[in-house]
Order: structure tokens, then sequence, then C-alpha cells
């Protein structure tokens, strides 16, 4: 789901997680992070819409969680 939130974007977005950063809007670099429930992560974006796509997505995660 977090894909479909960020493929929203037109911002270049990547998600951080313990030193592997993937781009967040592919599904497959997602799945390499293996991401357990309440895991903390950090959501880079550099772009047009990079400060809606950041707080969008950290809504959305908070909400998930």
């Amino acid at each position: 789901m977090l894909v479909q939130v960020a493929s929203q974007y037109r911002s270049e977005i990547h998600v951080e997680s313990e030193g592997r950063t993937v781009n967040a809007k592919s599904i497959m670099g997602m799945m390499t992070l293996g991401l357990a429930s309440g895991e903390k992560v950090v959501v880079t974006a550099n772009g047009e819409d990079e400060r809606e796509a950041v707080q969008n997505i950290e809504e959305y995660l908070s909400a998930i969680h």
C-alpha cells in the first residue's frame, strides 16, 4: 500500500531502514526492506511536491501502526 501512496507524487521518494535505502515507488525495493510492524523508517523526498509527499506518507504510516 505504501507504494501506491508514494506513486501519487511526482517527487522521488525513498525509504530508509537499518542503513538501506530504497525507492518508495518500487514494490520490489520495498519488499527487500522486509519491514516489520512498528519498525522505524526515514522517508525522504526530492521534487516539486516533496513536502506534501513526506507529510502524507508519514500520516499514512502512523495510521497503520
